[in-house]
This record gives structure tokens, C-alpha cells and sequence, in this order.
């Protein structure tokens, strides 16, 4: 007869073919690891401090922007110009200047509304292609090995042209945000003279890309977060959804009415009106009376377009016939709802 195992011998054997069983009552229950969970990695020294929300916002508010500077920078140098939005990033302002070509066209920006500045970065590499197109050239291929050198004072002047359209289209651009009015204070060719913010402070980088041609460039915005921190609430869903609803320009507002003024509308004068047979019609002539419904004294109808809108009096001025104007049958919005009445679709009623 073979020996008998004891408990603890049959523990033992049962753990040695099975390692995910547990050694009795007081082994450790081991953790079980989720293949599933996808990790992210988080710098504290690098806070996310622009949401995820406002980023989009932020890209949202530069694309209309980057349509806006393409079609002025056209119309400027006559030719076809692509501004494209390429990346909204946040990093530090050190990894931001470090990232930077050296020379460069480095401009800060201020507003009075502004806690800060602003910085628009334009790259040698479209800088130098467009000066060359203000001066009547263009003619050189993307090849062509432009000078690593600073900006000259009448190139430095002619700069001064494109920052004053990109401001033109920023200001437009954050009009529903803040009514910004922004200038250039000042302009350098090495990023690294600069410090607007302590190295590790958050700045938002709203980058585009310049094509004109077969030159190409990069052009950066970068916006200090504690610069627009004070507007950071405006930044959201709820505002940003009237984000192209702009308010009525005056100017706008009188070339539209203008322009509506002269516009020519058909107007009939509506006497009185009556039914009579086509026998009655056939038998018509010249000296027959046809006997109206309508009073002497009743009121004709001045339609427009074919809509009554006015009451008139037949009578004679200076010779003339002619009709006094009464009282408003219909208003425009009225007239509009009726309209819209008629073009919506009847819908069956429920059983």
C-alpha cells in the first residue's frame, strides 16, 4: 500500500503544477495586470495648462485667421499665396526659441488689452521670396540660396507690410474673443535676446505654413499662456459657437440699404375688381360702363410685386392722375412669415 500525502504535501504538489495558485490561506493574492490599459506619460515640470477645449478653440479661431492672411497676402504681392494651419502645440517658451533658425525675423506684439506680448516668427526661408517679389524679382527657384544674414532697414521696412496684414487678420480673428489692437514694439533677429516669459512658462504655438509658388516657409505664432489668461473663459464651447455670428457694421449695413434702394420693384395700382362672363366680355364696346363692387369712396390697393402693401386714393394733382398713399396693409415681416407659412410642408395630423 503506497504512502498517504498530508494536506500541506498536497498544497505543495497542487502549487508546483498551478503558480497562479494561491500557497494557502495566508499567501498574497497576486495582481492581476490589465493588457487593455493604455498609459499616458505626464510631466510635472511641463503642466497642461490649456485644455483640451480651448486647443481646439485656438485652432478654430487660426484657421479662419490663415484664410484671411492668404487672400490679403495675395492681393498684396499678385500672386497666389497658401497660408495652411499646420499645428497647435503648447510647450515652453525655451523650447520654443530653441526650435527657431538663427537669424530670424522675430517681431513681438502688443496690446494695450494684453498682459504681455505676443510673438509672430516669420522664416527666412518665405521672408526673403517675398521681399524678392516686392522688389519686382521672383524669378528664382526654391533652390536659390537666399543670405544668412539679419534683415536690412529697407528690408526690415517691407517686412513691416506682411506683420501689418497678419495683424489686420488677428485682430479681425479674436474680434468675437477681445478687441485686441495690436502693434509691433519691436523686432530682432535672434530669438535667444529675447525673454518675454521665465524659460519654463507654457506658451500656446499656432504654426503655419507659407507657400508662394514653389517657396515655402514657416511662419509661428506663439501666444505666453499668462498673456491671455484673463481670456482663457472666453476660450470655450459656448462662446466659440458664435465665433463667425460679427456684429453689424454701419458701413455694411448703409451699402445694403443702399444698394436696395436702387433696386427697380414693379408697382400696380389695384382700382376695383369685378366678374363678368366671357359672353359679357365677348359683347364689350367702346363707351359700354362695367359696374364695379367697389365704392366711389372705397379704397384702391397698391401692390408690389403683386403683394398688397398700401391703401390709395385715386384723385388729380396738377393735372395729373394720381393716387394718395394710406396706410400700411402689410409689413415685411409679416409678409415674410406668411411666405414661409405657404412654402412649409402641411404635415397629416397624428391618429
Amino acid at each position: 500500500m503506497g504512502d498517504v500525502l498530508s494536506q500541506s504535501e498536497v498544497e505543495s504538489l497542487l502549487a508546483a503544477l498551478d503558480p497562479h495558485t494561491s500557497q494557502g490561506p495566508s499567501a498574497k493574492p497576486q495582481r492581476r495586470v490589465d493588457s487593455n490599459i493604455q498609459l499616458s506619460l505626464y510631466d510635472f515640470k511641463r503642466p497642461e495648462r490649456v485644455s483640451k477645449e480651448q486647443m481646439r478653440a485656438f485652432q478654430a479661431l487660426h484657421e479662419g485667421f490663415s484664410r484671411e492672411f492668404g487672400a490679403a497676402l495675395s492681393g498684396m504681392l499678385r500672386a497666389i499665396v497658401e497660408v495652411k494651419l499646420i499645428s497647435v502645440d503648447q510647450l515652453t517658451y525655451s523650447e520654443f526659441v530653441f526650435s527657431l533658425e538663427n537669424p530670424t525675423c522675430f517681431n513681438l506684439l502688443q496690446a494695450d488689452e494684453l498682459d504681455g506680448h505676443l510673438i509672430l516668427d516669420l522664416n527666412p526661408s518665405i521672408i526673403f521670396p517675398i521681399i524678392d517679389r516686392l522688389l519686382g524679382g521672383g524669378k528664382q527657384s526654391a533652390s536659390y540660396d537666399f543670405p544668412n544674414r539679419p534683415l536690412t532697414e529697407i528690408e526690415l521696412q517691407l517686412v513691416s507690410r506682411i506683420t501689418t496684414l497678419a495683424i489686420q487678420g488677428l485682430e479681425n480673428a479674436w474680434a468675437n474673443v477681445a478687441k485686441l489692437k495690436l502693434r509691433v514694439s519691436q523686432v530682432e533677429s535672434n530669438p535667444q535676446l529675447v525673454q518675454i516669459v521665465p524659460p519654463n512658462e507654457v506658451v500656446v504655438l499656432v504654426s503655419f505654413e507659407i507657400s508662394m509658388g514653389e517657396s515655402r516657409g514657416i511662419m509661428n505664432l506663439c501666444i505666453p499662456f499668462n498673456t491671455i489668461e484673463p481670456l482663457s473663459g472666453k476660450l470655450s464651447t459656448d462662446s466659440w459657437s458664435a465665433y463667425t455670428r460679427k456684429q453689424l457694421d454701419p458701413r455694411q449695413k448703409l451699402n445694403l440699404e443702399t444698394g436696395l434702394a436702387r433696386a427697380a420693384v414693379r408697382l400696380v395700382i389695384h382700382l376695383a375688381g369685378t366678374k363678368i362672363s366671357t359672353g359679357e366680355l365677348a359683347g364689350l364696346e367702346i363707351g359700354d360702363v362695367i359696374m364695379t363692387e367697389t365704392g366711389a369712396n372705397s379704397a384702391a390697393q397698391i401692390l408690389v410685386e403683386g403683394t398688397p402693401m398700401f391703401e390709395a386714393f385715386p384723385g388729380v394733382l396738377k393735372g395729373h392722375k394720381a393716387v394718395r398713399v394710406g396706410q400700411q396693409l402689410m409689413k415685411p415681416r409679416e409678409l415674410i412669415e406668411r411666405q414661409l407659412g405657404v412654402a412649409a410642408p402641411v404635415t397629416p395630423p397624428k391618429k
